[in-house]
């Protein structure tokens, strides 16, 4: 077995070679440029392929959160969402991701009609709503709740 001094080492070895080959993923680097985040996604769309359990998605889901929040080209975006209910800009999020529309929910949350009632805020989605939605897009069901 390592002694204790020696795993240290190894993880700052390991490290050093991820921030090598990834200079965005440093501590320092709060904010990161356009081609960082585009190779942040691709990294994290890769580590979900492979390792959906991976530590190292929520360091990179933080570093793209920051960009998605400074950058202008989302400002827009951040706006229209900020005055949502939680559910609702989270299945406006998962709609926009995925490049869904209020039809492709049959089996998580019912018809087109529903879905637009629940998008214009007329009907809430329901816990049965958020397990499935949280099951089909392998996020928790509490992104959904406020």
């Amino acid at each position: 077995m390592m002694q204790t001094a020696e795993k240290y080492q190894a993880a700052l070895n390991a490290t050093a070679v991820l921030v090598q080959e990834f200079p965005f993923l440093k501590a320092s680097a709060v904010t990161i440029s356009k081609p960082e985040y585009e190779a942040a996604l691709e990294l994290v769309e890769y580590l979900i392929d492979h390792d959906d359990e991976n530590p190292l998605i929520h360091v990179l889901a933080d570093k793209i959160e920051a960009y998605e929040n400074a950058a202008p080209e989302f400002a827009q975006w951040n706006a229209s969402l900020a005055g949502l209910p939680k559910a609702v800009a989270m299945l406006g999020v998962i709609m926009d991701q995925h490049h869904l529309n209020q039809s492709d929910f049959k089996e998580e949350i019912g018809g087109k009609s529903l879905v637009s009632m629940i998008m214009k805020g007329e009907r809430k989605l329901t816990l049965d709503h958020m397990r499935n939605l949280s099951r089909r897009f392998g996020i928790p069901v509490a992104s959904f709740i406020d």
